[in-house]
């Protein structure tokens, strides 16, 4: 019988409290709120679906020009490599020129290479 009287005293102040708790929230603030929330979630599924569509067309053009970057990256590592190898001759027919012919150069052009800034682009192996 306790156990029912306990029982039966938890549900009335349950009620109690649930009664007090809807005084204290104006229903028509929970509706605005759950419109907004609606509105909000609409939203939020609108922009996922124009982010996963922009996905999609991104992999596609990447997909499409991956083949085209690939070959224009040798092109440049070639004409990097050929460009150094034609600074090397220069500067060692320079060099040459300069033993022969101290006279060749003006004075300024003679000072030593200035040390190479630029990064280094290639890809780490």
């Amino acid at each position: 019988m306790s156990s029912e009287k306990e029982s039966e005293s938890r549900k009335s102040s349950s009620e109690e409290i649930s009664r007090e708790f809807k005084t204290l929230v104006n229903s028509g603030d929970l509706h605005s709120l759950s419109h907004m929330q609606h509105t909000i979630l609409g939203r939020l599924q609108d922009s996922n679906a124009v982010l996963s569509h922009f996905n999609d067309f991104s992999q596609n053009c990447i997909a499409e020009i991956s083949g085209d970057i690939a070959r224009n990256t040798r092109v440049l590592k070639s004409v990097k490599s050929d460009l150094d190898y034609i600074f090397q001759k220069l500067r060692s027919m320079k060099s040459k020129i300069m033993a022969t012919y101290p006279d060749a150069f003006p004075e300024d052009s003679t000072g030593e290479v200035i040390d190479d800034r630029r990064p280094d682009l290639e890809m780490p192996k």
